[in-house]
């Protein structure tokens, strides 16, 4: 399906985005994983997630949304064989490895054909390391066999900035024998580490360094997942962006490792406000309101700010565009590896916009602030890409057509709905 967006006067109005897709996987999985019920309000309604609820359910787990709105998650026992489809989320084939090496006598690992061009090696080293047997296919990659057991615990080094690989070393590691340590080097998000220790793991974080002991077992919590901090971003960026407008979105999460796009943007000149913070198991939530500002280019390169933006880095160049000066992303050599190459489609599709930018190994750069005018563009089947597009033709002359545009059904099915009822 092809969308036509067409450049916008200002957005304006309040938008509650949807629940943080990966604070839900987490909680379904955890509460997989858990004694007793796990009930989780405001889950994130999209392909991904309907897509672990899915694995859970082939793993013998009850998951259900239940008549007062909420999902209800609990464990029955775990089927010893079992089969996943992990469709195109990352977070599902990567987290369940982590449950399955512990848990299962011997579990199949797929995806689509987007996601099987993805590293897996990452994971299965560990998980091996471990006491797992994992076997990928060639090149590192799914389909995945595990062959689970008896895990002990491993210190383990991380070699690319990950909080996937983390999080399934760590889930792992609450059932392995003794501890497991990871050393990240890079700060990345921790919503895992937040929810283990509120459903009362032994887990200690100093630093970048992680522990959690084996053998104490999980207890099923309440949890409200805030708003998706990464599916704000386009509504923030798009605001900033387009003089006159002003959006208030409540309840959005704003964790420090995963809002740094804030920080980013404020260096660039945007203001925000944040009020009624909350703290709902430690995770950092409030009602954040931004408007329009002119932007000047900054440059990104430290390790810990481009972990804490890589899901926002597509949006950011849209902003880099109507950017006074250079706008510079370096260190972002893992975009290459997402659902697509997203340096290659960020680059092909702000060219075909009329904009200037210029690609590295691990980055690009954007001169500004660049006149785009309307054109065909592509998704390349990533989400983030699709929606980054739409903000894209908000902002340029005529009318952008944004080719496969559905995809953003695997993150935020109702992304240009909600657009539409903030354009004015």
């Amino acid at each position: 399906m092809s969308l036509v967006i067409h450049k916008a006067s200002r957005l304006e109005g309040v938008l509650k985005v949807p629940g943080d897709k990966s604070i839900s996987h987490r909680a379904l999985i955890l509460g997989a994983a858990a004694r007793g019920r796990q009930t989780i309000d405001g889950i994130a309604d999209s392909a991904d997630v309907r897509t672990t609820m899915e694995a859970l359910r082939a793993m013998g787990c009850f998951v259900e949304s239940m008549p007062d709105g909420r999902t209800l998650v609990l464990t029955r026992a775990i089927t010893p064989e079992f089969e996943i489809d992990a469709g195109n989320s990352g977070t599902t084939a990567r987290l369940l490895a982590g449950l399955a090496a512990a848990r299962a006598r011997r579990c199949h690992i797929d995806g689509d054909a987007s996601l099987r061009k993805r590293p897996m090696a990452r994971v299965a080293e560990p998980l091996a390391r471990m006491g797992a047997r994992v076997v990928l296919a060639n090149g590192g990659t799914l389909p995945a066999t595990i062959e689970g057991g008896a895990l002990h615990g491993i210190r383990y080094e991380m070699t690319v900035p990950s909080a996937q690989v983390k999080s399934a070393v760590l889930i792992a590691g609450v059932f392995a024998e003794g501890e497991t340590t990871v050393v990240d080097r890079v700060p990345t998000r921790d919503h895992t580490e937040i929810m283990l220790a509120a459903m009362g793991a032994d887990i200690a974080r100093e630093g970048n360094t992680v522990r959690v002991r084996g053998g104490v077992p999980l207890e099923g919590v309440h949890v409200t997942v805030p708003g998706d901090f990464s599916s704000a971003a386009y509504f923030l960026v798009a605001t900033i962006l387009i003089p006159g407008s002003r959006v208030h979105l409540p309840f959005t999460g704003v964790n420090p490792r995963r809002a740094g796009l804030l920080n980013v943007l404020e260096r660039m000149g945007a203001a925000f406000s944040i009020d009624a913070l909350h703290t709902g198991i430690s995770e950092h939530a409030g009602d954040l309101a931004t408007a329009h500002a002119p932007l000047h280019g900054v440059t990104v390169d430290d390790p810990a700010a481009i972990a804490s933006i890589i899901d926002e880095i597509p949006v950011l160049a849209v902003a880099a565009t109507q950017a006074e000066g250079r706008t510079e992303i370096r260190g972002a050599g893992e975009l290459r590896h997402k659902e697509s190459d997203r340096i290659d489609a960020i680059a092909h599709n702000l060219r075909a916009l009329g904009a200037s930018i210029e690609t590295f190994d691990d980055g690009f750069a954007v001169e500004g602030p660049t006149r785009l005018r309307g054109a065909a563009v592509s998704s390349f089947g990533d989400h983030r890409i699709a929606m980054s597009m739409a903000v894209a033709g908000l902002v340029a002359d005529g009318h952008t057509e944004i080719d496969d545009a559905s995809v953003v059904e695997i993150s935020y099915p109702k992304f240009f709905a909600d657009l539409r009822t903030l354009i004015r």
